[in-house]
């Protein structure tokens, strides 16, 4: 286990997952969880403070999910066995080391840098962002 989380959290967890993925398939969620984790551990620029899963989730401004109807109801056994595969160390690249992510516009690529921080890569619909090697150590 890579954070600690209560059933609660990891219900939390595949909620968002679900909320910010649903249409790129189980993969696209494990990224996303991969995001959500890697605040939890990162000790450095806007994440100081995010410690839990429930920190990382409801901080201020981050995941347009969590206003979603996607997000309301209870996780399926699928979406809770995709979070516990994040939640134990399971990494997907290009989320391995990325501290956000975003869809841009139907039609159009990810930018290269994305508030001041590099492009990972891509998957489907999102483009996932890392920061600068040495600036988080604790996920690099």
């Amino acid at each position: 286990m890579i954070v600690n989380y209560s059933t609660k959290e990891l219900e939390l967890l595949a909620r968002i997952m679900r909320a910010e993925a649903l249409n790129e398939g189980n993969l696209g969620m494990l990224m996303v969880g991969n995001v959500v984790v890697n605040r939890t551990i990162a000790d450095c620029l806007t994440f100081k403070n995010i410690r839990t899963i429930t920190d990382a989730i409801y901080q201020k401004n981050q995941f347009v999910g969590t206003t979603s109807s996607l997000f309301q109801s209870s996780p399926t056994t699928n979406e809770k066995n995709l979070a516990k595969r994040v939640l134990i160390g399971e990494y997907y690249h290009p989320a391995t080391n990325a501290l956000w992510f975003y869809a841009p516009p139907s039609g159009t690529n990810c930018k290269s840098t994305w508030y001041d921080q590099r492009l990972a890569g891509s998957y489907k619909g999102h483009c996932f962002y890392e920061p600068n090697e040495g600036e988080c150590k604790e996920i690099h």
